[in-house]
């Protein structure tokens, strides 16, 4: 059994923490996020140190859950996530247009996607997108929805995948 919620989460300093009727609300230097809390859960603020607990009637794995999500608030406050996008294959290229992200990924025409609101998007070279952001779960979504363009193939590894992601290659047909 997991033990995620009986952990602390300390603030930094320069973090805001607020929580009242059920909403939890962070603000720090990369921006401010809200979050509705799951009412089986309990939270209490000393010295700068946030705590999570069930009630009687919620469960210990909801708290941990809940403990996480706030965890997650409070480092994308502070210092942000990212996640990083390679293009492999010839003709694959990225490039950034005002909120858009042009990508050339082997079709007929060019794929644009729509940049959401709290994301920021860079492309370093022409095969690189690097995804920031104060939310980790947008963010997240963000780089799936980009991935799922043009999902790396196992025969040759043509697509888009993540930086660290390895992908299984499939031997070709044998005559």
């Amino acid at each position: 059994m997991s033990r995620i919620a009986n952990a602390p989460i300390e603030l930094p300093k320069g973090v805001e923490f607020n929580h009242a009727e059920g909403v939890v609300k962070v603000k720090g230097t990369n921006g401010a996020l809200e979050m509705q809390m799951h009412p089986g859960v309990t939270l209490e603020v000393n010295d700068g140190v946030v705590s999570v607990a069930p009630r009687e009637s919620g469960t210990m794995a909801m708290a941990g859950t809940m403990r996480a999500l706030i965890n997650n608030m409070v480092q994308g406050v502070t210092q942000g996530f990212e996640k990083k996008l390679e293009l492999r294959g010839v003709g694959y290229r990225a490039q950034m247009q005002g909120k858009k992200l042009n990508l050339q990924l082997g079709f007929s025409h060019p794929v644009e996607f729509d940049i959401p609101e709290g994301v920021t998007v860079e492309t370093p070279s022409q095969t690189e997108v690097v995804i920031k952001g104060s939310n980790k779960q947008l963010v997240g979504q963000v780089a799936a929805e980009i991935r799922a363009f043009r999902p790396p193939e196992p025969y040759k590894g043509k697509g888009v995948r993540y930086a660290n992601e390895r992908v299984v290659m499939k031997e070709a047909k044998k005559a």
